[in-house]
């Protein structure tokens, strides 16, 4: 006896795409209930936890995705949710099935991460435009169905750290370009195909079969640098179209890697760069200075005012066995406490209270 299955379908139009490191695009769902609308809603629960995990591995590592599926239970990642945005979906009685951007909040889970020793960049790279090209043993193809496109539209680079961007290949995709103009580098042509998507940077990928796996060929200019990516990959089933997917995470790795060092190296620099603008203001602290007469107070004054970095001293309250000052000074505390034993004073901290005294 045969059965038929008849699904409804539903497709989300292409349109504009908000992009964030902390999304996660092509998360796919399949669950059976009771009944239709139960499935969907157990599909919205499951989804969450399973695009959670993905980020972890891709933000972080396999090890820290494994570290979150022993650590958080479904209710504990509902709170990181920012928002889900349905890309397909189809449902029988019993039966739902769908495909989801599953969007978590950025400061939220950022803590997170920096919780487990991560930094994460907030701010995405600027995307790159792909063209993959499939050298195959009939004819050279930009915009058929082929292994290489395939694998490039599965990877849904456009949420990552370093946006990858295929075209659609639509009407307006393959009259504007050809695979032969791709692969002579016609710079007008490549122009025109990377305006209309709105990337700074594009980059023709080449794969050719061999005997064993495919040769990957990537050559270009990108905001993170040139890049030249060539290497023959031999797939771990025998199955040479399983070398594609492999092969296309490695390169989307290595621009990954590039950002995360190149954004802690802009981090850095900021950073120290603040620091020398802060120490070279002005700072105040609070300080108390005991003395046992007015000569040892006037000498333990003199000190303070010829220590480096002491731009001056304010008296607050002063008695017969000690004063409070306001010291103020530049260069940070650190450098303060430094400045202090260089005249034979020693600045330290007593809970909340600042003391200056001599060694």
């Amino acid at each position: 006896m045969a059965f038929l299955l008849l699904f409804s379908q539903v497709a989300v139009l292409a349109g504009p795409v908000e992009t964030s490191v902390f999304a996660v695009q092509g998360v796919e769902v399949d669950v059976s209930s009771t009944d239709a609308a139960t499935a969907k809603n157990q599909a919205l629960m499951d989804v969450q936890v399973k695009a959670f995990f993905q980020l972890a591995e891709r933000l972080g590592s396999p090890e820290l995705a494994q570290a979150f599926e022993e650590k958080f239970k479904p209710e504990d990642i509902a709170p990181y949710l920012k928002s889900l945005s349905i890309e397909q979906e189809s449902s029988a009685p019993g039966r739902y099935i769908g495909t989801f951007t599953v969007r978590f909040l950025p400061e939220k889970t950022r803590k997170l991460y920096e919780s487990y020793g991560i930094n994460v960049p907030t701010i995405q790279a600027d995307p790159i435009l792909v063209l993959p090209v499939w050298r195959g043993p009939e004819a050279n193809q930009l915009w058929e169905e082929n292994p290489w496109r395939k694998a490039w539209l599965d990877l849904k680079g456009e949420q990552g750290l370093v946006p990858i961007i295929v075209p659609l290949g639509d009407l307006e995709d393959t009259e504007t370009l050809t695979v032969e103009d791709a692969l002579h580098n016609d710079p007008v042509k490549l122009e025109a195909i990377r305006r209309r998507y709105g990337a700074p940077s594009i980059l023709v990928a080449q794969a050719q079969p061999t005997e064993d796996g495919i040769h990957v060929y990537i050559e270009g200019e990108t905001k993170l640098g040139k890049v030249l990516f060539n290497k023959i990959y031999k797939p771990e089933d025998g199955q040479t179209t399983s070398a594609a997917p492999a092969a296309i995470q490695k390169f989307q790795n290595l621009l990954v890697e590039t950002y995360k060092e190149r954004a802690a190296q802009i981090a850095a620099a900021k950073a120290a760069e603040d620091e020398a603008r802060n120490s070279n203001h002005p700072q105040s602290l609070a300080v108390a200075v005991p003395f046992s007469s007015p000569r040892e107070w006037n000498a333990i004054r003199s000190r303070i005012l010829s220590a480096p970095n002491v731009v001056g001293v304010d008296l607050s309250t002063l008695s017969a066995d000690g004063a409070v000052i306001k010291l103020n000074f530049t260069r940070g505390v650190s450098n303060l406490r430094g400045s202090m034993k260089q005249v034979g004073l020693n600045l330290s901290q007593y809970g909340s209270t600042w003391v200056i005294q001599p060694m």
